[in-house]
């Protein structure tokens, strides 16, 4: 049985195509639209998902969308209601939108659906998930247990924003909520906004920037801002929030309550903007701890899956890991709002339509679930960009590459099915080598455009991740912080300890300074020779030639741009930073041999996110 599951509308839009309980296809339309976190209808995703399958929309038995409108709008009404008079304003602006496109949401659905390659046969009946159970439904289903306590969080869904619920077999079951407007996102989101970041896509920069400062600010926000009990549930103080009735996270009572009005994006990070960073961080792993062992205590169970947009907090997941309440985790790689279109198809097949679910290792198969290029129809796409490239075999392209990396160069790396979700996981990769100094910034600085701050993740062979860091696990999603081992480190002179903030950046804390962020953890990828062939290949032919077997990993785009999805974008790029290589399929291509007049000032090209 084929069952369609549909994102839209909010952020990051997404198809999911699962058959008889196999995931066949899933995809976001940014990819293909080239608009970061596109909220359109899914039109593209959703074209090759069907044309993955080889089938028309005529050919798929149930489409589901993953959250329920209707529900929505009540917490819209409800909301200012309980407000009102305050936020009339932003009540004002947010009622036409709703009354014209989300409130007849089903009608927009079947007009789009119908428009689609074979739509004019389809004829079953379009059905909805909430959107806390479709969260759940895409790590639960997918895991490898037969039964789990399932924990989603994000800013919110319906009504729900924290939501406990159980998996067993082909079911789910809610077990206790958490509701709008008390949120963990949301008060994460907040600190973003303040710090000057935008909301729903900069929080990955406030981890990011919160090693670089000392929760000095912990305190003031258990104080003030969220009353958390020991089982791990809260309340927010909303008379610090602007969210509910206004058009800002923050008001005036927070400014105060911080020392001063949010950060413009343009304005310098201080220390200060550090310590905030590091403070909801501290709050974030506390409140999610809490949670994880209630849970654990009070459900008896020892599996945990993990998923909405909190659940992309690796530097949380890796406390949780390492708390060892659970004998094992899964976290859903898609874990925000794209993943939802996977938990609604599977929310369809298993809990709608009643089939059984067959439980066989990870069902997401290490997340390459997007499109894929024959080398015939590469060559023909580089050729018509003007690219000079030459073709090798599978050893020779891995061992040029290998060589490339032992270099010293950055590579781009376009191999295979796209991955689905926000990380870039082997096959659509900017490459580098974590032993040099200065990659992280040449990185960041000549290749990304992006801040100097931003850490980069280490892949690492599963069979020597223990010789490198503080896990013996696997972690092929990116989305567990460990440590770096001891061996390793590179003791600090009283003079480097005596460093803040960003000047800490420069000082190498191990012998791969490019992947150990400033206190000395990194956000681990573990590659798998079943999952990926080739990557694992790449990075046995590099420990071959250096003795180590760990790359930098890094998604294949600039800041502010969707991970590259094709060839020509894969190319664009390319000639529009300053990597030094770039291998597509079995095409390498050395920078110093492309035509000149082909090279774009890239770093300009998107908005910055």
């Amino acid at each position: 049985m084929r069952v369609l599951g549909i994102s839209a509308y909010y952020h990051d839009s997404a198809v999911a195509l699962v058959d008889d309980g196999r995931i066949v296809a899933a995809a976001q339309e940014e990819r293909f639209s080239r608009r970061k976190h596109d909220a359109r209808f899914p039109q593209q995703a959703l074209n090759y998902c069907l044309a993955e399958a080889g089938i028309g929309l005529g050919d798929v038995d149930r489409v589901v969308f993953y959250d329920k409108p209707f529900l929505k709008f009540e917490r819209l009404v409800e909301s200012y209601l309980a407000f009102a008079p305050r936020g009339f304003k932003s009540f004002r602006m947010a009622i036409p939108l709703w009354l014209r496109e989300k409130l007849f949401l089903k009608d927009l659905l079947l007009q789009n659906l119908h428009a689609m390659p074979g739509g004019d046969r389809w004829n079953s009946p379009l059905l909805f998930s909430e959107h806390h159970l479709s969260h759940a439904a895409s790590a639960f289903f997918p895991s490898p247990f037969d039964k789990a306590v399932i924990l989603t969080m994000d800013g919110v869904g319906e009504w729900a924003t924290t939501s406990a619920a159980i998996g067993d077999g082909n079911t789910i079951a809610v077990h206790k909520e958490i509701h709008f407007p008390h949120s963990l996102g949301l008060l994460y989101s907040a600190l973003t906004y303040y710090i000057g970041f935008k909301v729903n896509s900069g929080e990955y920069k406030v981890m990011g920037l919160a090693p670089y400062g000392e929760p000095k600010y912990s305190r003031q926000i258990f104080d003030k801002l969220i009353d958390v009990k020991a089982d791990g549930s809260f309340r927010l103080d909303l008379a610090y929030f602007d969210y509910c009735t206004g058009l800002t996270m923050t008001n005036a009572w927070f400014d105060e309550l911080f020392g001063g009005p949010p950060r413009k994006p343009d304005e310098p990070l201080t220390q200060r903007h550090m310590d905030l960073a590091a403070s909801i961080q501290a709050v974030t792993d506390e409140v999610v701890l809490r949670l994880t062992r209630s849970l654990r205590v009070q459900t008896g169970i020892n599996t945990l899956c993990m998923a909405g947009g909190v659940a992309l907090n690796c530097v949380a997941n890796g406390k949780v890991m390492r708390d060892g309440c659970f004998d094992d985790i899964y976290i859903q790689p898609a874990a925000g709002d794209a993943g939802g279109a996977l938990g609604a198809a599977l929310v369809g097949l298993h809990m709608q339509l009643a089939q059984p679910r067959y439980v066989s290792g990870d069902g997401m198969r290490g997340a390459y679930l997007g499109p894929q290029f024959a080398d015939e129809d590469i060559e023909h796409r580089l050729r018509a960009c003007g690219a000079q490239f030459t073709m090798l075999d599978d050893r020779s392209l891995v061992e040029r590459c290998a060589e490339d990396l032992a270099q010293g160069k950055a590579l781009g790396w376009f191999q295979g099915r796209m991955e689905f979700g926000p990380r870039a996981l082997g096959n659509r990769s900017i490459l580098g080598d974590p032993r040099s100094p200065t990659m992280q910034k040449t990185l960041n600085l000549k290749v990304k455009y992006r801040e100097s701050f931003r850490p980069f993740a280490p892949s690492v062979l599963r069979e020597r991740v223990s010789d490198y860091f503080e896990i013996d696990a696997d972690s092929p999603y990116m989305l567990l912080v460990a440590d770096i081992v001891e061996s390793r480190r590179r003791e600090m002179t009283a003079a480097e300890r005596g460093l803040f903030g960003i000047d800490k950046l420069n000082v190498p804390r191990s012998d791969i300074p490019a992947v150990t962020h400033v206190d000395y953890s990194a956000r681990i990828q573990t590659v798998h020779a079943q999952t990926n062939a080739r990557y694992h290949a790449l990075l046995t032919a590099f420990e071959q030639k250096t003795g180590c077997p760990v790359l930098v990993n890094t998604s294949f785009n600039v800041r502010g741009e969707p991970i590259v999805g094709s060839p020509e974008d894969a190319f664009r790029c390319f000639m529009g930073t300053e990597l030094d290589a770039l291998a597509i399929g079995n095409f390498y291509m050395d920078k110093s041999d492309q035509n000149p007049t082909l090279k774009a000032d890239y770093s300009t090209a998107f908005e910055l996110d």
